[in-house]
C-alpha cells in the first residue's frame, strides 16, 4: 500500500517507518456516484482519503433543507469528526462521482498517535495542513484542535510545538 499512500497528501514527506506503521491501519472503501457515505448525525467512525472521485460536504440545519457546502477532489480528506473523537458526524457526504478512497478509524488513528509520540507529531501536523489548506490561515487553530483531540507526550516537544 505504500505506492498508494504516495498519492495521498497526508503521507507526502512521511518518514518511511512512520508510513509503515500508519499504512496497516487503513482499509480499502469504493461506491458508486450519489451513494451517501455518511449521513449528518451518524456515528464518526472514519477518515476518509480520496484517492479517486469527489464528494460533496452536506450540511442540514434543524429548520431548513440540506445546504451543498463543499467538494472534496481527489487528494482531500473527509470525515474529521473521527479523528478529533466527535461522537456523530457534523456533516453529511455524498459521493458526486464513482469514489475509491482509503479509510482509517478514528480510534486507531488516536490510539497510534498516543503511542508513537514520534509519528503521532508528523500526522498531527500532515493533518492540520490538509485541513486548513481549505480556511485561509486556520493551520494554527486546526492544529490546537487536532492536539487537544488527539493525545500524544508533549514532553517530546518540550511542552510545546517550536513550529507554532
Amino acid at each position: 500500500m505504500l505506492q498508494t499512500l504516495d498519492e495521498i497528501s497526508l503521507f507526502d514527506g512521511l518518514r518511511e517507518d512512520t508510513r509503515r506503521l500508519v499504512e496497516q491501519h487503513f482499509e480499502p472503501f469504493s461506491c458508486p456516484a450519489g451513494a451517501v457515505i455518511f449521513e449528518q448525525g451518524d456515528p464518526a467512525t472514519f477518515l476518509y482519503l480520496i484517492l479517486e472521485g469527489s464528494i460533496t460536504v452536506r450540511y442540514k440545519p434543524y429548520d431548513g433543507p440540506a445546504i451543498d457546502l463543499n467538494n472534496i477532489p481527489a487528494g482531500g480528506a473527509f470525515g474529521w469528526s473521527a479523528v478529533i473523537g466527535g461522537p456523530q458526524y457534523t456533516s453529511g457526504a455524498v459521493a458526486r462521482e464513482a469514489l475509491q478512497t482509503i479509510r482509517i478509524r478514528g480510534a486507531d488513528l488516536r490510539a497510534l498517535v498516543a503511542k508513537n509520540p514520534k509519528a503521532g507529531e508528523e500526522l498531527l501536523d500532515r493533518l492540520a495542513e490538509i485541513v486548513s489548506n481549505r480556511w485561509k490561515d486556520a493551520r494554527k487553530q486546526v492544529r490546537a484542535i487536532l492536539e487537544q483531540a488527539v493525545p500524544y507526550d508533549a514532553a517530546l516537544r518540550g511542552g510545546k510545538d517550536k513550529r507554532r
